[in-house]
């Protein structure tokens, strides 16, 4: 079955899908196809921060179809080999939009009086 990813690392976000039966390896190779880093200088890391094992399946994380739907895709964390040690894993976080103007809030007091 399909899963839908959103794999991050600093400010990048790739999104993909892959089947639930894809090896962490294989998709280790699918981000070397975008991101022109070769597989051994990649670390996955699971919604919990563990480092991913090459050998496992994506369905081993608990990233099934049930938890991975394009709307709502599972998060994975990339870090990579800089010189010979990994990179900390950095997600940056999404920007919040700007507070509402005051004149644009809803007043529920004066809106109850009138």
């Amino acid at each position: 079955m399909d899963v839908f990813l959103m794999i991050r690392r600093k400010k990048t976000t790739i999104f993909t899908d892959a089947k639930d039966t894809t090896t962490v390896h294989e998709l280790k190779k699918m981000i070397e196809g975008i991101l022109k880093v070769p597989p051994k200088d990649q670390r996955l890391f699971s919604k919990d921060n563990t480092a991913m094992d090459d050998d496992k399946q994506l369905q081993d994380y608990g990233i099934t179809q049930i938890t991975s739907k394009a709307q709502q895709p599972a998060m994975l964390g990339l870090a990579l080999r800089i010189d010979h040690d990994f990179e900390p894993l950095e997600m940056v976080p999404y920007s919040q939009p700007p507070d509402l103007p005051d004149v644009m809030k809803q007043d529920t007091v004066s809106n109850e009086q009138a």
